[in-house]
C-alpha cells in the first residue's frame, strides 16, 4: 500500500533553500522524502552533498549595505543598514533596490523602531497608561478592560514599527513580507539591522 504524499508548500521550498542554499527542485524533493519535516529535509540535502547546511547555520548576516535616502524637499533624510551573508547578494541589483524601497519606506511612514524588541519600553508604558485611562473613561466592563488595552497596545506596535508596517509602494505586504521575499528570491538571509530618520525640526 502506498502512502500518499504531503503536499509541499510553495514558502516551505523557498525557507530550506534559503536555509541551504540548495537548488529548488532539490529542496522540493527532499521536503516529500522527510514528510515536510524542515529539520530532515536539510540533513537529507547535506548527506547527499547538496547543501553544508552546519557551515551556513554558522554563518551571519555580516554583509551588505548603508543606503541613504533624501525627500525632494531637503527636510528629511533617511540612513538604513541592511545586511545579508555575503557581499555578493550585497552587490547585486535586488539587494540594492529593497534597500532604497525600505530608506523610502522609512521617510514617509515614519517608524519607531525596526521590529516590537527595539521599541523603548518606557514608550510602552506610557502608551498603555494612556490606553488604560481612555478604556477606564469610555466605562467599559472591568472584565474586559485588560484585552482592550492589549489590543491597543498590538495596534499602536503594528503601527510603528517598520517590519510590521504596509509597504508604502505596495500596502498589500508588510515590509517584513518585502524582506522575506526578496531573503528567499536571493537564496539567503536578510535583515534590517537598524536606521535612523533626520527630519527638519524635531529630535
Amino acid at each position: 500500500m502506498t502512502t500518499k504524499k504531503k503536499t509541499i508548500a510553495a514558502k516551505d521550498v523557498g525557507e530550506l533553500r534559503a536555509r541551504t542554499g540548495a537548488g529548488m527542485m532539490d529542496c522540493k524533493k527532499a521536503l516529500e522524502e522527510a514528510d515536510g519535516d524542515m529539520e530532515k529535509a536539510g540533513e537529507l540535502l547535506r548527506a547527499k552533498g547538496i547543501a553544508k547546511a552546519e557551515k551556513r547555520a554558522g554563518r551571519s548576516a555580516s554583509q551588505g549595505l548603508v543606503v541613504n535616502y533624501m525627500h525632494h524637499n531637503g527636510q528629511v533624510g533617511v540612513l538604513v543598514e541592511l545586511n545579508s551573508e555575503t557581499d555578493f547578494v550585497a552587490r547585486t541589483e535586488a539587494f540594492g533596490q529593497l534597500a532604497r524601497d525600505i530608506a523610502l519606506h522609512i521617510a514617509s511612514a515614519d517608524p519607531l523602531a525596526v521590529n516590537a524588541a527595539d521599541i523603548d519600553p518606557e514608550l510602552i508604558a506610557r502608551e498603555r497608561r494612556i490606553a488604560e485611562q481612555q478604556v477606564a473613561e469610555e466605562g467599559k466592563p472591568e472584565a474586559i478592560r485588560g484585552k482592550i488595552v492589549d489590543g491597543k497596545i498590538k495596534k499602536f506596535v503594528a503601527e510603528r514599527t517598520l517590519l510590521e508596517q504596509p509597504f508604502v509602494k505596495d500596502d498589500s505586504q508588510t515590509i517584513g513580507e518585502l524582506v522575506q521575499a526578496v531573503s528567499g528570491q536571493l537564496g539567503e538571509a536578510v535583515v534590517v539591522r537598524r536606521f535612523a530618520r533626520f527630519k527638519i525640526g524635531e529630535e
